[in-house]
């Protein structure tokens, strides 16, 4: 089986949570990773499965993969999917709400699966206007790492 990545992110964790969710899926299936920042529209046509991650800013999923979605969603409801954020938010209310902003309604309906995955703040990697945001809504101005993993083992579980 054929399974693409698509994802979406700014300062890295996204990318990170990708990678092992790759890593944990390559026993099984044959996985590319596409990257939206170095390729805002990638084939996805030779893929059985595709499955869809996005990083969360101050609630909101990244345009581009938005974008992604409008321009491919025929194509993806053809597919196995699975979706999923990572973001900071530590209300579950307001993460099931991110989540549900971050895709079309019809891919969430198909999804397979579909996580929250935490997230990060790497201080070392945000300007300052994204360090005065986070200062000022998290109250935190230090690098914090909450990635779930245990979550990802649940998502990966769910595709295998």
């Amino acid at each position: 089986m054929k399974t693409a990545i698509v994802y979406a992110s700014k300062h890295g964790t996204t990318e990170k949570v990708v990678v092992s969710i790759a890593e944990k899926l390559i026993e099984t299936n044959e996985v590319e990773l596409f990257s939206l920042k170095k390729n805002s529209n990638p084939d996805i046509s030779g893929f059985d499965t595709v499955i869809l991650g996005s990083s969360i800013y101050a609630g909101k999923a990244s345009g581009k993969m938005k974008a992604f979605c409008k321009a491919n969603e025929p194509a993806l409801l053809q597919k196995k999917i699975a979706l999923f954020i990572c973001g900071m938010h530590i209300d579950k209310e307001e993460q099931k709400k991110e989540l549900k902003n971050a895709y079309p309604k019809t891919l969430q309906d198909k999804a397979e699966a579909t996580e929250l995955l935490g997230g990060e703040f790497l201080f070392e990697q945000m300007n300052f206007f994204e360090r005065f945001i986070v200062k000022k809504i998290a109250k935190t101005n230090k690098t914090v790492h909450r990635i779930d993993w245990k979550a990802i083992d649940k998502f990966v579980e769910k595709l295998k």
